[in-house]
């Protein structure tokens, strides 16, 4: 039989479920793309799990939580190993970071979740754990998972300490009045001092030195007691089997072939395949395709229980369907809804436009598939007379916009012009045309070329956070005249021990934005961390900034800043053009302007013919005679030439430049 004919019969059992005269192996005549369908053909032996004999008293839900790289996801490794779930071998690291810019960053970005079975003293648990990211632009992430469990691991670096996004976490567990089990990672390394941070923890979050338990995720000392402190400390899900079905969906991810698959957490009743269900937030009706578990891969199941967390599909074709925080219910039986989450609020707007028009559609298609999966992404369409037509995103900060383009890169192969990063601003209309026109007095300003003139507004409200800086005490005084120069208010100080200390602050969040994490990291060696959490809009002296060249405005250079920083930045623009722009015949004013008012100049000289060359000797009125008529004739062109700016110019003054 030729290969491609035996090839195709052997799809064709694939494709057959589970068939009894299936071949138990890949024939060596298997191609190696076949040979990974043939693994997950043969996952389809295995028995379904019972989930009905793991009742709610053995089950536990927590999640893992810590400041960015201190070992979460290497500890969920430990923990899938120990529980049987993996099978252990070197090539375990991280293998809950899926996403190919998780592994390249060594962050973890989305989070995921797995069920582990455990046998405790002759009792079999259910452990569902979720592992989180821990940088402060997937704070939603964390918040999101900690709504479908009872009980936290909290990870703090033996050798770095309590950081900003311990904290952050710490009270974002706390709020919700979940069990904490405190855990001091990388008791390995040389410079380890467990006993330091055993008292930061007790000084800072109240938790007694007894109940910290030290391991080494990376060579997977003390794993067990961490299993053991999960079953004893955290309780299990108060809900009841009996009760009608109520499912909170806390993520979703989009298949291209199944549709939504939506994470369900079950507080209350029991869901299997061809239950028909009924979204509380859309009202719309769905039948079960599969429900089941992940291991961390997709294991279907026959049923799921209340207090198992779990995957379903059913048949949604847009991630809107699934809303973050919605309420599953079986049709005909309706039941409260669960309160849900807040919905993410961008922080950070950007321009994203195509290098090429002819590539729209494809960056369009491109955009759809990954905000599917990212559903914390806003898009609204935008144009501009330079780069052409795109989209302004928001999003929840700037690590979260440039892992967002990596990720168009990578899984689309997409290249985008990304703009300078703007912050939503507000403004309190005065003016009752205006007020007619946008059916509201206060309106949200997410693009400068939007924003109302000062005769028609009453107050410019700017966005503000609430900073967490927690640093070696020998910076102090280089950190408070770095945050006193980004307008910054000190609320708070505090020592966490005699070398660290915790100072709070209220930013406006443009100030940060962009290059503040730099600066700090900079100035501190890399010993210090930095979290920030939204804390409401304050009045602000703003304005915006024109650029002008030759007195003609240029809409897609335009800017809101505050006052005291225009000059500055007018400086700064001015010059960047005039590194930028190719030169002209004639003369070319680069001007910043606050309204008729201008606060900076740079001038691009003009090309110009040497005309007094053939002048050798004579009267010096015949060289200024034609130096004159050079000069008119380069004042009539500058009236009738245009200053054409190259799109390669746009983008390297719009886009974020790292060495600003």
């Amino acid at each position: 039989m030729a290969l491609a004919s035996r090839a195709a019969l052997w799809r064709a059992r694939l494709r057959s479920p589970c068939p009894a005269a299936a071949p138990r192996g890949p024939p060596a005549w298997l191609p190696m793309g076949l040979a990974a369908c043939q693994r997950f053909y043969s996952s389809c032996d295995k028995e379904k799990i019972d989930m009905s004999t793991y009742p709610v008293e053995s089950i536990r839900n927590f999640s893992i939580i810590a400041h960015v790289d201190h070992g979460k996801s290497t500890l969920a490794d430990r923990l899938l190993e120990i529980t049987g779930t993996i099978a252990k071998t070197d090539r375990n690291k991280q293998v809950l970071d899926k996403l190919q810019v998780e592994r390249e960053r060594g962050i973890t970005v989305k989070a995921q979740s797995a069920s582990l079975f455990y046998n405790h003293k002759g009792v079999n648990y259910l452990l569902n754990l979720i592992d989180t990211p821990g940088h402060v632009d997937f704070n939603y992430e964390v918040s999101r998972s900690l709504s479908a469990c009872q009980g936290v691991i909290l990870v703090v670096d033996a050798n770095e300490g309590i950081q900003a996004q311990t904290v952050a976490n710490f009270y974002l567990a706390f709020e919700a009045q979940l069990a904490i089990i405190p855990v001091i990672n990388k008791i390995d390394l040389k410079n380890a001092d467990p006993e330091r941070v055993e008292k930061q923890i007790e000084k800072l979050f109240d938790i007694p030195v007894n109940e910290c338990i030290r391991i080494s995720a990376k060579q997977g000392t003390n794993i067990e007691k961490v299993i053991e402190k999960i079953i004893e400390k955290i309780p299990p899900p108060q809900f009841n089997t009996t009760d009608p079905l109520k499912a909170l969906v806390f993520d979703s991810t989009f298949d291209h072939y199944r549709g939504v698959i939506a994470n369900i957490a079950l507080f209350g009743g029991e869901i299997q395949k061809g239950h028909k269900i009924v979204s509380a937030h859309t009202k719309k009706r769905y039948e079960v395709n599969e429900v089941g578990i992940l291991t961390p891969n997709e294991r279907p199941m026959h049923k799921l229980y209340a207090g198992q967390v779990g995957y379903l599909i059913a048949g949604m074709k847009e991630v809107t369907e699934a809303q973050i925080g919605d309420t599953l219910f079986l049709y005909k039986q309706p039941v409260e809804p669960l309160p849900g989450f807040k919905s993410a609020k961008p922080m950070v707007f950007a321009g994203m436009y195509p290098v090429d028009q002819t590539e729209y559609n494809n960056l369009k298609s491109a955009l759809e598939r990954l905000t599917l999966n990212d559903s914390s992404v806003t898009v609204h369409r935008d144009s501009s007379l330079a780069l052409g037509a795109g989209w302004r995103l928001g999003f929840l900060g700037l690590l979260h916009m440039e892992v967002f383009n990596q990720r168009l890169e990578q899984e689309y192969n997409m290249s985008v012009i990304l703009t300078a990063p703007t912050v939503p601003y507000k403004a309190i209309l005065s003016s009752a045309k205006l007020i007619k026109e946008y059916g509201k007095a206060e309106i949200t300003i997410i693009n400068p070329a939007q924003f109302p003139d000062k005769l028609s507004v009453s107050e410019y409200l700017e966005p503000t956070v609430l900073g967490t800086i927690v640093t070696p005490h020998e910076y102090i005084g280089k950190i408070i005249v770095l945050c006193q120069d980004r307008r910054a208010v000190q609320k708070d100080m505090l020592y966490i021990d005699e070398h660290r200390v915790m100072l709070k602050y209220l930013f406006p969040l443009n100030e940060i934005v962009v290059d503040f994490y730099d600066a700090l990291k900079s100035l501190s060696s890399g010993y210090a961390s930095f979290d920030y959490e939204d804390a409401g809009y304050q009045a602000a002296d703003l304005i915006k900034m024109d650029i002008l060249l030759n007195g003609n405005p240029v809409e897609e250079l335009a800017t809101i800043i505050h006052s005291d920083k225009a000059y500055a930045t007018g400086k700064f623009l001015c010059e960047r053009l005039k590194d930028a722009i190719p030169r002209q015949l004639f003369e070319i004013a680069i001007q910043a302007a606050i309204g008729k008012k201008i606060i900076a100049r740079e001038t691009l000289k003009a090309y110009r013919k040497n005309v007094v060359a053939k002048c050798y000797g004579g009267d010096i009125t015949r060289r200024m005679k034609l130096l004159k008529r050079q000069a008119e004739g380069k004042k009539l062109m500058r009236k009738i030439g245009n200053v054409e700016v190259p799109r390669d110019t746009f983008i390297r003054v719009l886009k974020r430049q790292s060495d600003k």
